[in-house]
């Protein structure tokens, strides 16, 4: 049997961070995964440029359970922390949209920089390694795996959630924290494209490619970014928002123009007595594909001087207003993130560590707290995993 101080199952962005800190502290580290890879979802995000933080880290931009969890690690391993890191080894970075920020060239300079860490602070990284079961002792813990059995006094549990299973995402790190009596909430795909009813599908799917800024709301949080239109639904950065906040049956409403209120625009517009189709106004404003789903023929081609006050307000509505139900999200297999995981009030806030059994850790997705699109997760996965590196 393997003996060593701390066990991290998982070789993510959150494994990877927690694992360095500990073996800093000289604690003997081994990170056990069972890809062949390290850090794959490092690899893939971004679009392979790695959003790895975002200038504008608020506790506001993270959903959970217990919404005050997430501020003592943000504050304590916050962005300029990662970005000291990220500047240590000249990463070339910018920013885009939101205070987003992405390699230059690749996100292999994240990974490459977390592994070269890694052997700087003596962290062993096996690979291949399938976990059959892990059992707790007085003052330590077990694990069975193919490649043999290990030993440690810590256990971090650095799994991940659900989303994209093709990356090897599985249920694993919930069931550890139900097989010692800790409960995990609910878990659903966040950061995901909504489908669409079979009418409305048929209907937008010839609209599929076609890209428009717009505000989306529902009861519980608005964003305003671009749509994109699918051949399943819809999507784009403002969908993969709201999609965390969503649930099954509920309606979203769309300001197809959020910088324009219609309906003075158009009355304005008629009070100048300029005889103009209403599609020759609208035209200006969005594509001929979408206004040609949302009103009818006959109405676009009527003068604006012949449209009524309550047929203005019913386009202004249509378009200012637009209530659509999704039909569901396209689910784990496209989703960012998961929404939910292992109940923050079983942690402490402070280490990671499991209130009722000592030496166990949760770090990174599989906790009950998810970020917005932007970088705010990964900057959850540094902010978790190096609190609970210096206990471990």
């Amino acid at each position: 049997m393997t003996e060593t101080d701390v066990i991290v199952i998982g070789a993510g962005a959150s494994g990877l961070m927690c694992a360095i800190e500990a073996g800093k502290r000289g604690r003997r580290v081994i990170v056990l995964d069972s890809a062949n890879k390290a850090g794959k979802k490092i690899l893939m995000s971004g679009g392979g440029r790695c959003n790895f933080t975002n200038y504008f880290i608020e506790a506001t931009n993270f959903i959970s359970s217990n919404p005050h969890f997430c501020k003592s690690a943000l504050s304590r391993y916050s962005q300029w922390d990662f970005l000291a890191l990220i500047t240590r080894y000249q990463i070339p970075y910018h920013e885009r949209a939101h205070g987003q920020l992405f390699c230059n060239d690749s996100a292999k300079d994240i990974l490459n920089m977390l592994l070269k860490e890694c052997v700087n602070a003596g962290v062993n990284v096996q690979l291949n390694t399938l976990i059959e079961s892990v059992e707790s002792h007085t003052d330590c813990f077990h694990l069975k795996t193919n490649q043999g059995n290990f030993k440690s006094q810590s256990l971090v549990v650095a799994t991940g959630g659900l989303s994209i299973p093709k990356m090897g995402a599985t249920p694993f790190g919930y069931k550890i924290a139900q097989q010692f009596g800790i409960s995990v909430i609910p878990t659903r795909a966040g950061l995901v494209p909504f489908t669409l009813q079979s009418d409305d599908k048929d209907k937008f799917s010839l609209l599929s490619g076609i890209a428009v800024p717009c505000i989306i709301s529902n009861q519980k949080q608005s964003f305003k970014e671009n749509m994109l239109f699918t051949h399943r639904g819809l999507s784009g950065p403002v969908v993969l928002q709201i999609s965390s906040y969503w649930g099954l049956g509920e309606e979203i409403t769309i300001n197809l123009l959020p910088d324009l209120v219609l309906e003075t625009a158009l009355k304005v517009k008629r009070q100048q007595k300029v005889k103009v189709r209403l599609k020759t106004i609208l035209d200006a404003h969005l594509p001929k594909r979408l206004l040609t789903c949302l009103l009818s023929e006959e109405l676009l081609n009527t003068s604006l001087q012949d449209i009524s006050d309550r047929q203005i307000n019913l386009i202004a509505n249509h378009i200012n207003n637009w209530t659509i139900k999704p039909n569901g999200t396209e689910g784990y297999r496209t989703a960012e993130v998961t929404v939910g995981g292992v109940d923050c009030q079983s942690l402490s806030s402070k280490t990671m560590e499991c209130k009722e059994v000592p030496g166990l850790y949760f770090v990174g997705e599989v906790v009950d707290v998810t970020g917005w699109l932007g970088g705010y997760n990964f900057q959850w996965a540094w902010s978790s995993a190096w609190c609970a590196g210096q206990y471990v």
